[in-house]
């Protein structure tokens, strides 16, 4: 390896929905990070946190291009991925000969004018880098490996925890890899063997036991330094409306492309043989409330998946709080919702006043109809709070002007902007402590298990209308060709679908 080798490092991370009305603007992104220059290469955290440790420690000089992240969200408007894309492309021309470039993605972006966002912009990247420099990235486990992606990048690298605690080590993985490829130790090929599936997160955990993570305990026993580099099982995002979907295993092997296959396959076969255990069971939210109004004790957690901001969707349902007004109005409970104009005429009527709210399903109109309540505003704040571990460590979360409103002993949280739900800060912010509760109810389909452990008496997975639900067989796929499951339940199939790399002569 050169002496100092120059690493761009840089990216642009979001995770896409097809399903919901809105679109991601370029205030989504403001909200979150938009960074070049010293802002990007102070990060210690997360995964570029992690990347740049590494490259520090290996003799390497991390070049900064540009990085955007913002809270999950639907496809990126045209012109603001073209700003973001041509903004990386810029710094890229600017920064000078690279001998790398690593890249911090989610695998499951979308722009409205580029589907696959990851694969079109490691293509424009290439092509202005060429064929001889290492094109690296890290991925979300969630991530829809593309051909494209596949064929434009030299390894690709995914999170080995759900809930998500290893970005840093994760970005510490992409670094070492570019690294061990720089020195002439790593000649990469992958293989992505995909299998139909497409279900949602809710048995997804990495931690055991669970389906998946019996593949991800295997992959990782599996993995060595001289043949198999890196071996990823991916449970693909199912809120992307897109062609050649399912979960599978990627493998970044050492020159051996034919045991890449091999591997990829092995294990998405046991992924496709424990399919049946990932799909979740859901109860309607009427009778979750009732099951739970005879468990003793609280807090009782009503598991709006279908309603996930850290999924692409607006946070704005309101039909868990429609059954806990009709069937619990006496019982302790916390219910956010994102509802700019009830956050607005909250903060308008000011702390202590009555209010009367036209609240919910006025930002995606399509999965419910907005409910009249009457309460008291108890609560106000500007909505800014900072999260404790994750993807988005020590970085601040922006609600916007927030508000309590307290119907009885029901409180609901009015946010004006969907925030990702990683334990309970937003809660906390607000001084609101689910331990006090009945019923909490959480929009998110697997970092409940760690914000509320060994607090909650019991869960219940709902069956609500919206853009994430935990049952994917509400959604109406139009891209996908032949059948997948669960919604054909007795698909068989005769091998997984493969997808491979191209083996470059990467520049040592």
């Amino acid at each position: 390896m050169a002496m100092s080798a120059r690493v761009g490092v840089g990216g642009i991370f979001i995770e896409s929905n097809h399903f919901t009305a809105q679109l991601a603007d370029r205030a989504a992104f403001e909200r979150s990070e938009w960074l070049t220059g010293e802002a990007l290469l102070a990060n210690d955290t997360g995964v570029l946190g992690g990347m740049m440790s590494v490259l520090r420690a290996g003799g390497c000089e991390p070049v900064p291009l540009f990085y955007a992240s913002a809270c999950p969200n639907g496809a990126v408007q045209a012109e603001v991925y073209d700003e973001l894309k041509n903004e990386l492309l810029q710094q890229l021309v600017d920064a000078g000969e690279l001998d790398g470039v690593l890249l911090c993605l989610h695998g499951a972006a979308a722009a409205v004018n580029a589907p696959d966002l990851e694969g079109d912009l490691a293509g424009a990247i290439r092509e202005w880098v060429g064929e001889q420099v290492p094109l690296v990235g890290t991925l979300d486990l969630h991530a829809h490996v593309t051909s494209k992606l596949l064929s434009q990048t030299d390894a690709l690298l995914a999170w080995e925890t759900y809930p998500h605690v290893d970005a840093f080590g994760t970005g510490e993985r992409g670094a070492r890899t570019m690294i061990e490829i720089l020195s002439g130790h790593l000649k990469p090929v992958m293989a992505m063997a995909k299998v139909p599936v497409l279900v949602s997160a809710i048995h997804g955990q990495t931690k055991p036991p669970g389906p998946f993570a019996d593949v991800m305990q295997e992959a990782k026993r599996l993995e060595d330094d001289s043949v198999f580099h890196s071996i990823n099982p991916i449970l693909v995002h199912p809120y992307l409306n897109m062609p050649e979907m399912g979960g599978g295993v990627l493998v970044v092997a050492n020159e051996n492309e034919a045991e890449a296959v091999f591997m990829a396959k092995r294990l998405a076969k046991r992924y496709w043989r424990n399919r049946g255990e990932l799909q979740p069971e859901t109860l309607l939210p009427n009778e979750a409330v009732r099951r739970g109004l005879q468990i003793e004790g609280g807090p009782v957690l009503l598991v709006e998946t279908a309603d996930c901001c850290g999924g692409g969707a607006a946070g704005d349902s309101v039909h868990s709080l429609r059954s806990l007004l009709h069937e619990a109005p006496a019982q302790a409970a916390i219910v956010p919702v994102v509802d700019p104009q009830a956050a607005h005429a909250a903060h308008s009527a000011g702390l202590g006043q009555g209010v009367r709210l036209r609240l919910g399903h006025q930002l995606d109109t399509q999965w419910g109809e907005p409910i009249e309540v009457e309460g008291v505003v108890v609560k106000m704040s500007d909505g800014e709070f900072v999260y404790r571990g994750g993807i988005w460590d020590g970085r601040s979360g922006h609600m916007g002007r927030t508000a309590v409103v307290a119907v009885g002993p029901i409180r609901i949280l009015i946010s004006s902007n969907a925030t990702y739900d990683w334990m309970t800060e937003q809660f906390d912010l607000l001084g609101l402590n689910p331990a006090d509760c009945k019923f909490v109810v959480a929009k998110n389909p697997m970092n409940y298990q760690q914000a509320y452990a060994g607090v909650m008496k019991a869960t219940f997975v709902l069956d609500t209308p919206g853009p994430t639900p935990a049952n994917t067989n509400a959604l109406s796929y139009t891209a996908m060709k032949g059948g997948w499951f669960p919604s054909d339940p007795d698909i068989t199939i005769d091998e997984p679908t493969v997808i491979v790399s191209r083996q470059r002569e990467l520049a040592p």
